[in-house]
């Protein structure tokens, strides 16, 4: 059986295809309209252990790499040149650049390849922005629903200026509230009584 991983250990196969191989390997021993002979059972289970070693094994490299990438990403510039080709095979090999990379790019937007690749780097991310707002659209926002017996608002009228409500009675004047103070009536003269 062929190896699955290409010339720098990178898969020739996606995850995704290892899984539908997989599957269809099961497929293959549970529907057989003939029985299979114990050698050949034997070479599809082999076989289906490779697989899952493989997948086992791409998940192992892409972490090593992803590392890898972050290593010579936090070492530029002085890395310039080891992080421009493992960034070419990581987004070649289906890797999604992340804001940190797009910004790596811009940084070193002087240099022509790193040019260059902020291009493709950032054509990949929006059709990965547009794929996941595809997948997982916006939600809607709930609906308001009325319950039988419930009291019913009335229509809201279009936006208006609304009037101040006049008072039943007239607003009294800050004199009628605090009437003014009289002045005091002076003492009388001394001797004199009042009457």
């Amino acid at each position: 059986m062929p190896t699955p991983y290409g010339s720098r250990g990178g898969m020739a196969f996606s995850a995704a295809e290892l899984h539908v191989l997989r599957r269809s390997l099961a497929h293959a021993l549970q529907s057989s309209s003939a029985p299979l002979a114990a050698e050949e059972v034997q070479d599809c289970l082999r076989l289906a252990q490779s697989v899952d070693e493989a997948v086992r094994e791409a998940i192992r490299l892409r972490a090593f790499l992803l590392d890898d990438l972050a290593r010579y990403r936090g070492a530029l510039p002085g890395s310039l040149s080891g992080y421009l080709e493992l960034l070419r095979e990581a987004l070649a090999a289906g890797y999604e650049p992340t804001h940190d990379d797009l910004a790596a790019l811009r940084a070193l937007r002087a240099n022509p390849a790193a040019a260059a690749l902020l291009e493709r780097a950032r054509t990949v991310a929006e059709r990965s922005v547009r794929r996941r707002l595809t997948a997982n659209p916006a939600p809607r926002p709930p609906r308001r629903l009325s319950l039988a017996g419930g009291r019913e608002e009335p229509p809201r009228p279009a936006p208006a200026p609304k009037e101040r409500p006049r008072p039943e009675r007239p607003v009294p004047t800050p004199g009628e509230v605090f009437p003014p103070r009289r002045k005091p009536t002076p003492p009388p003269p001394s001797g004199l009584a009042v009457v």
